[in-house]
C-alpha cells in the first residue's frame, strides 16, 4: 500500500497572523487610524491666526476700525477752516459805514503780488478821519466773513496785521503735534501693543479736544491743539495698522479704500457742519465728543489686541493652547480666549543690532518717506499756483472742495487699478503725473490759459494726492509686524516735514514761490527713480519678523520669473 500524498507547501508561505492580534477588526475594536497619533500641531501663523477669527467677527471689527475716521477727519482736517482770514479793516466809531466813509477813513495801499491793483488798507487808518497822516487800528476790526466760520480763532481773538504771525506758528505747532503724534505712538504700538496705545490716544484725544475748546487765549490753544494733534494721530495710525493687519492679502486695499473714503466724507460732513454751527468751540466739539463712544473697545471681547502682533510676543504656551484649541474645532472661541489670557508684562522682542543692519528694510523705509514726503508737500503748490501767477486767489470753497474730491478720486483710481498694475508700478506713474504737471505749469506758465492751469492744478493735485495715500499702504505691507508702527510712523512724518512749507509760504506772502515749486519738481523726478528700487507686495503675506522684511526685495526689471525666496513663494499674478 501506498501513503497518501502529502500537501504540497506553497512556494511563498504568509505566517499566520499572531494571536495577540486580532484577522480583521471587529465592529468593537477601533480602527488603526483611530489608534494612531495625531500629528503634532505647528505654531500658528498671521494668516491662521486671523482666520481663526471667523469671516463675520473679523469683518465686524474691520467695520469697527473705520468707523472712528468719521470723526477723526474733524480733528485732523478743520485747521483750514480754524485759520481763514477773512477780509477786515479798522473798526470806525459809529454804526457799519457806508463806501464813502470806508474810503475816506482808509488810506488805499498797492497789491503785493502781480497782477494785484490793490484796495484799502487793511492795518492802518487815518488819524481823526484827516489825510495828514495814518496809524494803527486802535479800536480793532471788522471782518467781512463771507466764507467758513463767522467766528473763528482769527476773528475771535484779532489774529491779524501785528498778531497775524500767530496763524503760521498755529499751523506748524498743529503739524508738528502730528508728526510728534506719528511717531511717538507708532512706536508705542510695536512695544505696548495696537490696543493699548489705541486706547491711549483715544482717551488722551477726548481731553484735549475738551481743554482746546475751553481755551481763552492764544497761546493755550496753540499748545493745547499741539497735543491733540498729536493724540489724534495716534488714533489713526493705530486704526490703520491694526486695521491691515486684520485683512486677507485679497482685501488690503478694499478695506484702505473704504476707510480713506469714510475719511473723505468725514470732511466733506466737516464743511457742512462749519456752516450750521459758524464756532470754531462746536466744531470741534463735534469731533472729540463722538470719540468718547469708542473707549467702550477697551471691554473685554469687543476689540481683541491684533492677532499679528500676539503672534511676535513671546508667548509660547498662549500659541500652544491656541494650537490646541483650533485642533478641537474651537476657533471663534479660541481667539478670544487667548486674548484674554495675554500677560501684560510680555512684550515683542526686538533686536536693536539686527534692525540696524537691516538694509533692503532701511532702503525701504527711506524710499518711500521721500517720496510721502514730496507728495505731500507738493499739494500746497498746485492748490496756490492759480493765485500765485495770475494774482487772483480763487475761493476758500473751490479749493477745499477740490482738495476733498481729488483726494476721493485718488482712492477710486487706486482701487482700479493697484491690484491689477500693482502697487509699485501705480505709485511710479503717480510720482511721473505729478512731475510732468508741475513741469508744464512752471515751463508754460506765460502761455497756458485759465482753464489749462486748472486743468494741470488738478491733475498735479490729484497724482501728488494718490502718490501719499499710496505711500502709507505700500509701507504698511513691506514692513514686518515687529516694527510696523514705527515704519508707517516715520512715512507720515515725513510727509508731515513736507507740509510745513506751506504755512512757512503763507507766512512770508508766498514770496519765492516759483523756486519752491522747482524744487519740488526736481525731486518728484528723483523720486521716480528711487521708486525703482522698490519690492512689490500685490497679494503678499505681511511679513512678521526682520528676517522677512529682508527678503522684500525689487523683482527683476528685465525678464519675468517666480521669486525664489521663501516669503515670496505664494502665486503672484504679475508673474
Amino acid at each position: 500500500m501506498t501513503s497518501p500524498e502529502s500537501p504540497l507547501p506553497s512556494p511563498s508561505p504568509c505566517p499566520p497572523p499572531p494571536s495577540s492580534l486580532p484577522s480583521s477588526p471587529t465592529p468593537s475594536s477601533p480602527t488603526p487610524s483611530s489608534s494612531l497619533p495625531h500629528p503634532p500641531s505647528l505654531p500658528p501663523t498671521g494668516e491662521v491666526m486671523v482666520l481663526a477669527l471667523g469671516r463675520k467677527k473679523q469683518r465686524m471689527l474691520i467695520g469697527l476700525s473705520i468707523l472712528p475716521n468719521l470723526f477723526l477727519a474733524f480733528l485732523l482736517s478743520s485747521d483750514a477752516l480754524l485759520t481763514l482770514t477773512s477780509p477786515h479793516h479798522c473798526r470806525l466809531p459809529g454804526p457799519l459805514p457806508a463806501a464813502q466813509i470806508l474810503n475816506a477813513s482808509l488810506p488805499w495801499e498797492k497789491g503785493d503780488r502781480v497782477g494785484d491793483s490793490g484796495g484799502l488798507s487793511q492795518c492802518k487808518q487815518y488819524i481823526n478821519g484827516s489825510q495828514s497822516g495814518v496809524e494803527n487800528c486802535e479800536a480793532g476790526w471788522d471782518y467781512n466773513v463771507t466764507e467758513g466760520l463767522r467766528i473763528n480763532i482769527v476773528t475771535e481773538w484779532d489774529l491779524v496785521c501785528g498778531q497775524y504771525w500767530l496763524v503760521p506758528v498755529e499751523e506748524v505747532s498743529f503739524i508738528l503735534g502730528v508728526l510728534t503724534g506719528c511717531l511717538g505712538m507708532g512706536f508705542a504700538a510695536d512695544r505696548l501693543g495696537r490696543l493699548k496705545t489705541l486706547l491711549t490716544s483715544l482717551t488722551l484725544s477726548v481731553v484735549f479736544g475738551v481743554l482746546v475748546c475751553v481755551s481763552t487765549a492764544p497761546p493755550f490753544f496753540i499748545a493745547m491743539r499741539f497735543c491733540l494733534a498729536a493724540a489724534s494721530a495716534g488714533v489713526y495710525l493705530t486704526l490703520y495698522i491694526t486695521r491691515l493687519e486684520l485683512c486677507d492679502p485679497s482685501l488690503r486695499l478694499l478695506v484702505t479704500m473704504v476707510a480713506g473714503l469714510t475719511t473723505v466724507a468725514g470732511e466733506l460732513l466737516l464743511l457742512g457742519f462749519a456752516l450750521g454751527y459758524q464756532s470754531w468751540r462746536g466744531l470741534l466739539g463735534t469731533g472729540a465728543a463722538p470719540l468718547s463712544l469708542f473707549l467702550t473697545y477697551g471691554i473685554p471681547g469687543v476689540f481683541p489686541e491684533s492677532p499679528r502682533w500676539l503672534l511676535l510676543s513671546e508667548r509660547s504656551a498662549d500659541l500652544n493652547s491656541f494650537s490646541e484649541r483650533r485642533d478641537r474645532g474651537r476657533d471663534d472661541e479660541s481667539f478670544t480666549e487667548l486674548d484674554s489670557e495675554l500677560s501684560p508684562s510680555t512684550r515683542p522682542h526686538l533686536s536693536f543690532p539686527e534692525l540696524v543692519h537691516s538694509r533692503n528694510i532701511w532702503k525701504n523705509i527711506c524710499v518711500l518717506g521721500f517720496t510721502s514726503f514730496i507728495s505731500h508737500g507738493i499739494s500746497h503748490c498746485y492748490s496756490s499756483f492759480r493765485g500765485d501767477v495770475r494774482g487772483t486767489a480763487p475761493s476758500f470753497y473751490w479749493t477745499y472742495l477740490l482738495s476733498v474730491c481729488a483726494g476721493g478720486g485718488a482712492w477710486l483710481l487706486l482701487w482700479a487699478t493697484v491690484n491689477r498694475c500693482g502697487r509699485r508700478g501705480i505709485l511710479l506713474l503717480a510720482m511721473t503725473m505729478t512731475g510732468l504737471a508741475s513741469l508744464i505749469l512752471l515751463g508754460l506758465m506765460e502761455y497756458l490759459s485759465e482753464a489749462a492751469i486748472t486743468v494741470f492744478s488738478v491733475m498735479g493735485l490729484f497724482s501728488s494726492q494718490a502718490a501719499a495715500s499710496l505711500c502709507v499702504l505700500f509701507t504698511a505691507e513691506i514692513m514686518p509686524t515687529i516694527i510696523r508702527g514705527i515704519g508707517v510712523g516715520t512715512v507720515l512724518a515725513l510727509g508731515c516735514v513736507g507740509r510745513l512749507t506751506s504755512p512757512l509760504m503763507d507766512l512770508r506772502n508766498h514770496y519765492g514761490y516759483f523756486l519752491h515749486h522747482v524744487v519740488y519738481s526736481s525731486l518728484a523726478l528723483l523720486a521716480v527713480l528711487s521708486i525703482l528700487l522698490l519690492p512689490e507686495s500685490k497679494r503678499k503675506p505681511l511679513p512678521q519678523t526682520l528676517a522677512d522684511g529682508e527678503q522684500y526685495r525689487r523683482p527683476p526689471l528685465g525678464r519675468r520669473r517666480r521669486d525664489n525666496v521663501p516669503l515670496l513663494a505664494t502665486p503672484n499674478p504679475e508673474t
